[in-house]
């Protein structure tokens, strides 16, 4: 009999664990690129040449890999890193967007760029935003097992005794009885009165 269990372990938290080792991996070659002088400022090495970083950015890396890595041991949490994902670098790709000038108004310009973000960044950040979704949407996998039927049990009754086979006596044994009779059975009652007659002439 075949059933459908769910599987251990989910899609979602496989890529919740990968998602947070990827940004270990991406903090760490980060710090080696940038030390950790100028913390927030935008004077630091482009990563690969290609997007900026600075060490606060690092440390964001870092702590999105630290969770990720964490809430990947079961798919719920799993699925709440997604929607983490989701919502926090949503936040930052409006934010990035502001930066570089794709909107007319930057009503979050006086807080500066401290986690030096540029264009690249930006496309960046929005992979990781649908990423993020992914994982937190991903369907739960299913595996089909077998299952044996549980054996049912017949209740107890008590054994049926065994009958001993009765001995019928045969035709000869049966003729061989009535040969055997002695003869000291009742004689029919007119002999007994032939007899008494006998006996009395001979007295005479």
């Amino acid at each position: 009999m075949a059933e459908s269990v769910r599987a251990r372990v989910q899609p979602t938290q496989v890529l919740a664990g990968l998602v947070g080792l990827a940004f270990l991996a991406l903090g760490i070659i980060g710090f080696a690129h940038t030390g950790v002088n100028d913390f927030a400022g935008q004077g630091h090495a482009m990563l690969w040449g290609v997007f900026a970083i600075n060490p606060l950015h690092n440390v964001v890396h870092l702590l999105f890999g630290l969770v990720g890595v964490l809430l990947a041991l079961t798919s719920v949490t799993a699925r709440l890193y997604g929607w983490v994902l989701f919502a926090g670098y949503g936040l930052v790709l409006i934010w990035g967007l502001m930066l570089v000038g794709l909107t007319s108004t930057n009503p979050v310009s006086e807080l500066g760029n401290p986690l030096n973000l540029n264009v690249a960044d930006n496309w960046l950040h929005l992979g990781i935003a649908v990423l993020g979704l992914v994982i937190a949407i991903v369907p739960l996998r299913r595996r089909i097992v077998d299952t044996e039927p549980e054996p049912v049990q017949e209740p107890a009754t008590d054994p049926v005794p065994a009958q001993q086979p009765q001995t019928v006596a045969s035709t000869d044994e049966r003729t061989t009885v009535d040969e055997g009779r002695t003869t000291d059975e009742p004689k029919p009652r007119g002999l007994h009165r032939l007899s008494r007659l006998r006996n009395r002439s001979t007295a005479h």
